[in-house]
This record gives C-alpha cells, structure tokens and sequence, in this order.
C-alpha cells in the first residue's frame, strides 16, 4: 500500500509539473542515456577551440596577429580573436624560425604549446621547460610578449 501510494503521488506531481511545464526540461534532462551524455563529453575534448587566445585580451591578441602579418605569415583579420588562422599563422612562423610546431593545422596541440615556448624563451621571456602545457608561466610568457606589438 505504502509504496503503491507513493507511486501514485510521484506520478501525479510529475504529470501536473509536465503539464505547467515546470518540469518539462528536467524530464528529458532526467531521461537522457547515460552514453549520450558520454558520447558529448568525449567529442568536445575532440573537437579543437574555434577560439583560443592562451589568455590574451582582444588587445595582445591583435598585436600577436599583428606581428604575424608584418613578419609575413597571413594571420587574416586583426580582431583579436586568435582562431584557426592566426594559430596557422604562427604555427607557419614557428616552423620557419625553427621552432617545429608540427603540422599547420591550427589546432593549439602540445608541438604548438612547446614551439611557442621554446620562441618566448629565446625572446627573453620565461615560459619555462618546454614542455607543450600552457601553465601559468606560458601564459604570462605570452601576455607580456604581446603587451606592445612587434
């Protein structure tokens, strides 16, 4: 009887908060299977960042593509968000300088992370043991760089 009735009332006040619409998301939320939830998680770390900026402000971002395009390597429009383009862009100019980031593909992977290292250590700025992580040193490395333009 006891759980017959609690049933009954859990049903109920699902129906009616369906029903007002209350309860709508959190129903299909509930629902969801436990690999679909899976599957999403594992193919945004996949997937590589439309933007990423390593920490710069839109400022030092520009005066990165900035440097890109003056040194010749086509990081595209100068609007301060570091995407596809200018991580090709400075994938192309790491490469060329000697600083082997691997494959101009665009993606901030660990060859790219250790290439940039490598370059702001021998620019005078301490981004630590290459090591192809962008930790809080690499960042400040690369803050600081970017603070002017080239």
């Amino acid at each position: 009887m006891r759980t017959s009735l609690a049933r009954t009332l859990v049903t109920t006040s699902a129906v009616v908060g369906i029903a007002l619409g209350g309860l709508a998301g959190a129903g299909a939320s509930v629902a969801a299977p436990q690999h679909a939830t899976k599957a999403a998680v594992s193919s945004s770390r996949l997937a590589p960042l439309a933007v990423n900026n390593l920490g710069l402000d839109t400022a030092r971002a520009r005066n990165w593509q900035s440097c890109l395009n003056a040194w010749g390597f086509n990081a595209g429009t100068e609007d301060g968000q570091l995407g596809t383009n200018s991580w090709k862009a400075a994938q192309r100019m790491l490469n060329a300088w000697g600083y082997n980031a691997g494959t101009v593909d665009g993606i901030v992977g660990s060859n790219t992370i250790t290439a940039l290292q490598k370059f702001l250590n021998n620019v005078g700025y301490n981004a630590g043991t290459p090591d192809g992580i962008a930790g809080p040193q690499t960042r400040a490395a690369f803050w600081n760089y970017n603070a002017t333009g080239c």
